[in-house]
Parts: C-alpha cells; sequence; structure tokens
C-alpha cells in the first residue's frame, strides 16, 4: 500500500496554481490552491471550511479549530499542529509529510487515502474515525487512540506504536507487520482482521495472556 508522495512543492501537480495565502482561517470558507507558508495561526476557527488542493508548508498551528473541515489532495509539510480540533473532518488524497500531531482530537474523521510519513503523533484522539486505505510511513504513534474507529487497508511500514489503543477498533486487511514495534495499551481483542508476523506473534504472547486472564508461569 505504498504511494508515491511528493517531497518537495514544486513536485505537487497542482505546484503552479498555488497562490500564497494571508490573514487567519475562517469557518466555512472555501480555500482552493492555497498555498499557508510558515507563520503560526493560534486558537483560530476554521470550523467547517474546505481546502482544495492546498498545501502547508513549516505551518505551526496551535488550539485551531478545523471541526468538520474538509480537506482534497492536501500536502502538508513540517508542520506542528498541537491541540487542534479535527473532529468529524474529512480527509482524501491527502499527505503529511515529516510533521507532528500533538493532542489533537480527530475522533469520528474520515481519512481515506491518505499518507503520514517521516510524522509523530502523539496523544492523538482518533475514536470512532474511519480509515481507509491509510499510510503510517516511518511515523511514531504514541498514544494514538482508535478506540472503535474502523481500520481498512492501513499499514504501518517502519512505524514505532507505543502506547497504541485498539479498544472497541475493528480492522480489516490491516497489516502491521512493516511495523518497528507494536505497543499496545489495551484492545488486545481489535487486531482480528489484522495481520502481523509470527515475530510479532512471540512478543504480543504475554500481553494476549494477560487480555484473556491467563496465568504463565514455569514453577
Amino acid at each position: 500500500m505504498s504511494r508515491a508522495v511528493p517531497d518537495r512543492l514544486a513536485d505537487l501537480p497542482y505546484a503552479e496554481l498555488l497562490r500564497p495565502h494571508t490573514g487567519p482561517l475562517r469557518s466555512d470558507e472555501r480555500y482552493d490552491t492555497a498555498h499557508f507558508d510558515g507563520g503560526e495561526h493560534t486558537d483560530e476557527s476554521g470550523a467547517g471550511a474546505a481546502f482544495l488542493e492546498c498545501a502547508f508548508t513549516g505551518v505551526a498551528l496551535s488550539g485551531v479549530k478545523l471541526r468538520q473541515a474538509r480537506f482534497n489532495e492536501v500536502w502538508v509539510r513540517a508542520g506542528r499542529w498541537v491541540a487542534c480540533d479535527l473532529s468529524d473532518s474529512e480527509w482524501q488524497d491527502s499527505s503529511f509529510v515529516g510533521g507532528v500531531l500533538a493532542g489533537v482530537a480527530g475522533y469520528g474523521s474520515a481519512l481515506r487515502r491518505v499518507v503520514f510519513r517521516g510524522c509523530k503523533l502523539e496523544a492523538v484522539n482518533l475514536r470512532s474515525a474511519v480509515l481507509r486505505d491509510v499510510v503510517f510511513e516511518d511515523c511514531l504513534l504514541r498514544d494514538v487512540d482508535f478506540g472503535g474507529a474502523r481500520l481498512t487497508e492501513v499499514s504501518f511500514p517502519g512505524s514505532t506504536l507505543e502506547e497504541v489503543r485498539l479498544r472497541g477498533a475493528t480492522l480489516s486487511r490491516t497489516d502491521l507487520r512493516g511495523a518497528v514495534r507494536l505497543g499496545l495499551a489495551d484492545g488486545h481483542q481489535g487486531l482480528r482482521g489484522a495481520v502481523i508476523s509470527s515475530t510479532q506473534l512471540l512478543e504480543l504472547a504475554p500481553q494476549f495472556a494477560h487480555a484473556l486472564g491467563i496465568d504463565v508461569k514455569d514453577r
């Protein structure tokens, strides 16, 4: 499920159409081929906004409200999004490259054909989200909550998972074999429908036993 993701702004198919954006984000606004370059947006609201063929380069968002926003063919590079509200947002054919998402509320969101590459996701809430054909490549996922989420054709090549939560999640054709580390805080039964390697199975065996209430004692 690897997908080509541009590393440079100039490689975007709509690069020549991009126009610099200035000013704050606004709710229910439509942003078409806008380039958000650098700077910081703090405590602004872009709730319900639509972003079509837009690029974010080196942009810091802090406490920004993007609830129910729609992102279609959006490219984010070296962004730092902290304590943002992305709940019930929709993402399609988009990518995050080399950024940080921390304390982000993304519950109820829908992600389709989205790539995270070289990103750090920490304390990200994706409860009840729907992820289809999503790739986490060379990422760190720490304290990411997929509780009650639906993951279909999701993969984690080269990624490290720490304290990831899967309680109540539904996985289908989700490939975890490429993960460098598979550290789960809960929801081991949520792995039904996932593909793991034999090595990962051995590493998870003590956690499976604990989840099933089995005491493993050699003496």
